[in-house]
């Protein structure tokens, strides 16, 4: 059997941890930080998120050999 080809889209923005749950970092962290976000926003966008497990097998399938 061939090897599988990972999604390099996918492979940079997701990473599957030890437990397998699939994290993820949240957008609008990259510019435009001085003005129009409240400083709320901003801090909510530092930690990681987990991918909704219904989306999750999706994510692994783009990454096979992450796990």
């Amino acid at each position: 059997m061939p090897k599988l080809k990972t999604k390099k889209a996918a492979a940079k923005r997701f990473k599957v941890t030890a437990g397998g749950k699939v994290k993820y970092k949240k957008a609008g962290k990259r510019h435009q930080l001085g003005h129009r976000k409240r400083a709320c926003k901003k801090l909510g966008k530092r930690k990681g998120a987990f991918v909704h497990p219904s989306s999750a097998g999706h994510a692994k399938a783009c990454i096979p050999y992450a796990l």
